[in-house]
């Protein structure tokens, strides 16, 4: 029997006067064949620092490593973990290496420098959001080594990361997806596997396609209502029970109240992502509109100096629009 908590259970029986009469309580064990995976985490930007810390409440924490090995050192002191220095020490012992880094080339760095200096059947989850081919080749290059390998994107904002609650969607092999379940858990609520290596991408893609549909309508929306001269936190408090309504409507509205837009997903890393997007589409020989439309915002927002601020400060494009026309009627 293996001494790592499963589940527990305590039970209370009541006298026939329905007074407390006795209590007890006892803790199940995994079983031998469930060992607690030692797991490292690279990459502690917004995301990724709540997503290690979640593994740390787990149980599950080995070590942090980060391109800064400040940011790293720092987070290895709150939580009593390790944080090599190398890629090579840093792998080094690992079961499971998560990661979520910014970019395709980051993803292709990384998994390079863990590659050699990871043990055979090791496990890379990757939750970055980057391009089908990159995951697919990351599969390729680590199932040389015996080392398995999941995409495994995540969304659901600092948010989500910071409560667990992340929605993942994974590619890779079943037996692979099922041996990196435990450890996902630890940092979303829900998560699906949706067939090889790139499938987890290629949800993810769909997923940031939508959401730059959804903040584009959210922004013209309040600036149409603002213009109106509406109540515009009661238009969020109505609205956001409504049928139109959404998580970003929900949540990032209220950026467009006060007209400031702190970070939550930068504009330049949705910038990144509708190119990956733009890219895929292609291939099929499809331009598709939202996704040009949403670039050439964000292009235009990232010239002004706004791109490491939130998505919803596209408000400012739309309220500009209304901006100009009273001006001309002027």
């Amino acid at each position: 029997m293996n001494a790592v908590l499963w589940t527990a259970f305590s039970l209370v029986a009541l006298a026939p006067d329905k007074s407390l009469w006795t209590a007890f309580s006892f803790v199940a064990l995994a079983p031998d064949n469930l060992p607690m995976m030692r797991v490292g985490f690279a990459g502690l930007g917004a995301m990724g620092a709540p997503m290690a810390k979640n593994l740390h409440r787990a149980g599950l924490l080995q070590s942090v490593w980060n391109r800064t090995s400040t940011k790293a050192a720092a987070l290895a002191a709150e939580l009593g973990c390790q944080s090599p220095s190398s890629l090579a020490d840093f792998a080094a012992g690992l079961d499971a290496v998560v990661l979520c880094v910014s970019a395709d080339a980051d993803v292709r760095s990384v998994v390079e420098g863990l590659a050699p200096a990871l043990r055979q059947d090791a496990l890379v989850i990757d939750c970055s959001t980057v391009s089908a081919d990159t995951a697919r080749w990351a599969e390729q290059l680590l199932a040389a080594r015996a080392v398995q390998f999941v995409d495994a994107p995540v969304s659901g904002g600092v948010e989500g990361a910071q409560k667990g609650t992340l929605a993942i969607m994974t590619g890779g092999d079943r037996a692979a997806f099922e041996r990196a379940r435990p450890i996902l858990a630890a940092m979303g609520k829900t998560i699906e596997h949706f067939g090889p290596a790139g499938s987890g991408q290629a949800t993810k893609a769909t997923n940031q396609i939508m959401c730059a549909g959804i903040i584009r309508a959210c922004a013209e929306a309040m600036a149409f209502a603002g213009a109106h001269g509406l109540p515009l936190d009661r238009v969020v408090s109505t609205l956001g029970a409504g049928a139109g309504s959404s998580w970003y409507f929900v949540h990032r509205a209220p950026n467009m109240v006060r007209g400031s837009y702190p970070a939550g997903f930068r504009i330049k890393l949705h910038a990144k992502d509708l190119g990956i997007c733009r890219d895929m589409a292609a291939r099929f020989g499809v331009s598709l509109p939202v996704v040009d439309s949403m670039l050439a915002e964000y292009a235009t927002l990232m010239a002004q100096g706004y791109g490491d601020e939130d998505i919803s400060a596209t408000h400012r494009l739309k309220q500009a629009l209304f901006e100009a026309a009273a001006k001309r009627s002027e």
